[in-house]
């Protein structure tokens, strides 16, 4: 099987980029991926990426096999993984088109399989900085040298999808001193700390969400707005992905490496 040293879950528009170019299906004893993972080459690095929705975009996001698609990762040889995902801002400071490097999640799903521990041996994975600090710093400093405005830290709470919240949860958020909504960073950062690999999420703001929309000197956001925004997010998340990937040559002393350690029982 095709080997590779970074992956990146996400949306369309970024494999095409890459060189030399094969596809992989991976089997996982979690059932079948979002879709078969894309191969290729980037800066001298090989790089994994898989479109967690499947490439039709046929999975919402309460559907997503996140086990699998993080053990997927693995089993090519993926130890750092970068996630971004199209999310709304819960705060005014936090605009249209700002970069947010979460180094905190609050989850408010439901139902989701959210570990490869089940037993016989109990596994406690501590999530106390659930996201990787040196992949972090990588992706801030190379955003800000490409004039990406980046926000170093924030918390994005996860919602379960496929509903938005209601003006009251959006509020709710807010008040919380919350960064960041969006309905897939979780679990996918954390089945990633559970196998020892590297993570980092990418927050990638389209619109302020509803209960912030309230606010009246913020102007309304429309779906031509959020499209917009959408469209040069994505141009610079490849730009910000093709500039931060050559650079990964760091050894990882980061707690994602150790993850484990302590952590059985």
């Amino acid at each position: 099987m095709a080997q590779a040293e970074i992956g990146v879950f996400g949306g369309s528009g970024f494999y095409s980029l890459l060189d030399d170019v094969e596809e992989v299906v991976v089997e996982t004893p979690f059932g079948p991926p979002s879709d078969s993972y894309v191969i290729g080459e980037l800066g001298g690095k090989r790089v994994a990426f898989l479109p967690r929705h499947g490439r039709k975009h046929h999975l919402p996001p309460h559907k997503i096999n996140y086990r699998a698609n993080v053990w997927g990762m693995k089993e090519l040889g993926v130890t750092k993984i970068f996630g971004p995902c199209a999310s709304g801002s819960l705060k005014r400071e936090v605009g249209l088109g700002h970069f947010v490097v979460c180094d905190q999640f609050v989850d408010r799903t439901t139902g989701r399989i959210d570990t490869f521990y089940d037993g016989p041996i109990t596994t406690h994975v501590s999530s106390a900085d659930p996201y990787c600090p040196i992949l972090r710093k990588v992706l801030v400093d190379k955003g800000r040298e490409l004039g990406i405005t980046m926000h170093e830290q924030g918390t994005v709470v996860v919602i379960q999808g496929p509903r938005f919240s209601t003006r009251a949860e959006s509020r709710w958020f807010s008040s919380n001193g919350w960064e960041v909504i969006n309905m897939t960073a979780y679990p996918e950062g954390y089945l990633a700390r559970e196998l020892e690999l590297c993570y980092a999420n990418i927050s990638l703001i389209t619109d302020y969400d509803v209960g912030v929309a309230d606010d009246p000197d913020l102007p309304p956001v429309s779906h031509h707005d959020v499209v917009k925004v959408f469209d040069a997010n994505n141009a610079r998340l490849r730009e910000l992905l093709f500039a931060a990937i050559p650079t990964l040559d760091h050894p990882r002393d980061c707690p994602c490496a150790t993850a484990l350690t302590g952590a059985r029982g």
